[in-house]
């Protein structure tokens, strides 16, 4: 099996060091549907699959690169028409 295809596992130390957020934070977002859920690995061991947890980072960084352009475009406008 090619280790580029495996879906690595991690815990909620590294998921909150990875995106930032509180313990509380994330599971807020879970609750909301906005962040990956986590997988249950044992009665009481829950991990995240690491390519989700990345990949919801780039969306955020994504979310973050739009709204930077449409207000660019926006000032843009805006100046035009003064």
């Amino acid at each position: 099996m090619n280790p580029k295809n495996l879906d690595l596992f991690i815990r909620l130390p590294e998921v909150m060091q990875r995106v930032g957020l509180s313990k509380s934070q994330v599971y807020k977002l879970i609750a909301e549907d906005q962040f990956p859920h986590p997988v249950k690995v044992s009665l009481r061991v829950s991990c995240w699959v690491v390519t989700e947890v990345d990949g919801w980072i780039k969306s955020q960084i994504s979310c973050r690169d739009a709204e930077l352009e449409h207000d660019k475009d926006s000032f843009t406008s805006q100046k035009s028409n003064a």
